[in-house]
């Protein structure tokens, strides 16, 4: 077995333990937020805290004991758009809302029967092929160019430490150790977060998942000839991806991505079947249906903006700490708020 496929099986096999933790314990951020903002509930939000905090700490000390190079990943390029990165993640964040869920979340309910997950994935999937390589590309590579800016001392936390001053140790592990301590007390602050197994276990196992799939590209698909792009999870592009191959198999590659969508599919499907939940569900009328496919397309469009949606710069692209993805990731808590509060809000579904 080639490093390549070595690393497409591991990547299917991550798919299926975020598909049947997903399933199992309803791990998603959106949620997090609305729970938290409506109801005064924030174990769904430690959840996602716990989870960054397992996924700073593990890719960290991958990148520091040499088993990736976490410099390699998209995150981590010499220049990033101040301007396109937090407003791809306000316009994901209040896709997010109006979906009901994010691309990872709308996978995992599409496992379980939900139809209205599919027209959400759908319209995802092609908004983000059109901004990414159709005919919104132009544009954002136009804008991009314009409000580009580079860091000639790093492009992460670790990166501007180590030019600024100490050690590459402790420039490395001083950053992710408080950050991550910080994440695990808020987490763990909460008698009732505590008291919550689904969601410790959900955070625990969705953040150990981001430093195995740098390990899976990063390690298990090194190859002097045919080296595999280093990679984490992340659902915008892959999702275009899967459609299109899907498509267009023939002369064309499964990636990882396409691996992991395809395992989180299948991981939420049988575990909806194994326990009983699997239902068919649908749109009830037609304004839920416009209002699903306007938030697929946010999504689309805002997560390739931003290179990557909750679970790709919220969990991956910070797990780097890179100073685009804390851009990115405020926009998307931004725009989520926004549709849950304000002048914007969006009506309850």
């Amino acid at each position: 077995m080639t490093p390549a496929v070595l690393s497409l099986w591991a990547g299917f096999v991550i798919g299926l333990a975020f598909g049947v933790t997903g399933q199992r314990t309803g791990f998603c951020l959106n949620t997090g937020i609305r729970t938290f903002l409506i109801a005064g509930d924030g174990k769904k939000l430690r959840a996602f805290a716990l989870a960054l905090a397992v996924a700073i700490l593990g890719s960290q000390a991958a990148d520091a004991a040499g088993f990736v190079d976490l410099n390699q990943s998209i995150y981590l390029g010499a220049g990033l758009s101040w301007f396109l990165l937090p407003l791809g993640g306000l316009l994901f964040g209040y896709g997010m809302v109006a979906a009901n869920g994010c691309g990872a979340r709308a996978l995992v309910l599409m496992g379980q029967g939900n139809l209205r997950s599919f027209v959400v994935l759908i319209c995802l999937g092609i908004a983000a092929h059109m901004t990414l390589t159709g005919l919104l590309a132009p544009l954002r590579t136009s804008v991009a160019t314009l409000t580009g800016a580079t860091f000639a001392a790093g492009a992460s936390v670790p990166g501007a430490l180590l030019a600024s001053a100490g050690t590459e140790a402790v420039a490395r592990l001083a950053p992710a150790l408080v950050l991550g301590g910080a994440l695990l007390w808020f987490s763990f602050s909460s008698a009732a977060f505590r008291a919550s197994r689904p969601d410790v276990l959900g955070g625990l196992i969705i953040g150990a998942l981001i430093p195995a799939s740098w390990i899976a590209t990063g390690w298990l698909g090194a190859d002097d000839f045919e080296p595999v792009p280093l990679a984490a999870l992340t659902f915008v592009a892959p999702i275009g991806d899967t459609i299109q191959y899907a498509m267009l198999a023939t002369g064309s590659r499964v990636n990882f991505g396409v691996a992991v969508v395809c395992g989180v599919f299948l991981g939420a499907l049988g575990a909806s079947l194994l326990t009983g939940s699997f239902h068919l569900e649908g749109f009830k009328e037609p304004g839920r249906q416009v209002r699903s496919m306007i938030g697929g397309a946010l999504m689309g469009v805002g997560g390739a903006l931003a290179l990557g949606c909750s679970i790709g710069q919220g969990l991956s692209g910070l797990s780097t700490l890179a100073f685009g993805s804390f851009l990115a990731a405020g926009g998307i808590v931004l725009g989520a708020t926004l549709g849950l509060r304000g002048p914007l809000k969006l009506p309850a579904l």
